[in-house]
């Protein structure tokens, strides 16, 4: 499979300019200059960097310049510290994975449409060629986690038209592309046939869910804050558990061994399919976000980490751990301080 050469170990900013309050003391204070230096200094190539269209527009979408001035900052401290950035649209107008943003009516509103079309233009069109004469690059991620099965057909369609716009300005810029079910692996055999040879198929993976969101509230109806679940529980008592906690999200925990345990053949298993369809298609294949809340312990942490990181790396996958500092994930966070050395080796 092709290798994303410079986008292998990335971390998210996630927090800073998008899923946040979007003030002016959150975008100067939250992330500075020396988080990229310690990003930098964990070994890591890339950085990916979510945005909300609140950043760049105002409500009825008008362009906000200091939006775009924020964004090339961004990308001069990427130079700064020989980091590559995916500028990830983590939001748009109509549409937010997170019903609580209450976006909607993008899939069915032309308008919507066009504004995110044109928001991709303008996006492409600055920043493009802002790494010129560095060694560096940028990557630009049309939308974060479409998430019902029944948009599929019109996000293709849509991603296929958004893709065609940005290539009249950036014909060879490496464009990222996920599927529904919130990036899910399962879903990627049903993205589109890539447009050009610089397209990247982006599937996100929290598996097992139970485990990497243990004790969140958001998960489910049934997740209370203070459950929490061992890595080496056994495959039955993932399936009881995810069953009770989670309904049953993602893959069935009955095609294993019922007495075995998450191992590197888990993550062999669950991968499959998107490596094969990627190895058909020859397309670049990269996870956009992965990682385990900070309610595991820390043993369990480093061991899941370890695990789907030398699956990542047998089929050169690229990807980029959610997330840097807090939103319930901070791998910059002093809980980690004892096994930082060791975790930055499996990112």
């Amino acid at each position: 499979m092709k290798k994303f050469n410079g986008f292998m170990h990335g971390v998210n900013l996630g927090g800073w300019y998008s899923q946040c309050n979007h003030t002016e003391d959150r975008y100067d204070n939250f992330i500075k200059e020396e988080d990229f230096k310690t990003i930098s200094s964990w070994g890591m190539d890339h950085i990916r960097l979510p945005i909300d269209y609140n950043l760049v527009e105002t409500a009825d979408g008008k362009r906000i310049e200091k939006g775009f001035d924020r964004i090339q900052q961004a990308i001069n401290w990427c130079k700064n510290n020989n980091l590559n950035m995916i500028l990830d649209l983590h939001k748009t107008a109509g549409f937010s994975f997170d019903a609580g943003e209450n976006e909607n009516g993008f899939f069915d509103n032309p308008a919507y449409q066009e504004r995110f079309y044109k928001l991709l233009e303008d996006l492409a069109s600055h920043f493009t060629h802002a790494f010129d004469g560095t060694n560096n690059e940028i990557c630009f991620e049309l939308l974060n986690e479409v998430t019902d099965q029944s948009y599929c057909k019109k996000w293709n369609a849509i991603a296929r038209t958004c893709i065609e716009r940005i290539r009249k300005i950036a014909p060879s810029t490496k464009i990222l592309v996920g599927s529904y079910w919130n990036n899910s692996l399962a879903a990627v055999k049903d993205l589109d046939a890539p447009y050009d040879e610089n397209i990247v198929y982006n599937f996100h993976t929290y598996e097992p869910l139970v485990f990497t969101h243990q004790g969140a509230p958001w998960v489910g109806k049934n997740m209370n804050i203070d459950f929490r679940f061992p890595l080496k529980s056994t495959f039955a008592e993932y399936q009881k558990k995810t069953d009770e906690k989670v309904g049953q999200i993602g893959i069935s925990f009955r095609m294993f061994d019922q007495k075995a345990t998450v191992d590197e053949n888990y993550f062999e298993s669950i991968f499959a399919e998107a490596v094969k369809i990627a190895e058909e298609r020859n397309v670049l294949l990269y996870c956009g976000e992965y990682g385990v809340i900070d309610r595991a312990s820390n043993e369990d942490t480093l061991e899941w980490y370890r695990l789907i990181s030398s699956v990542f790396n047998r089929h050169g996958i690229g990807r980029a751990a959610w997330s840097y500092k807090q939103m319930d994930f901070g791998l910059s966070d002093s809980r980690l301080d004892c096994i930082r050395s060791e975790l930055s080796k499996y990112l």
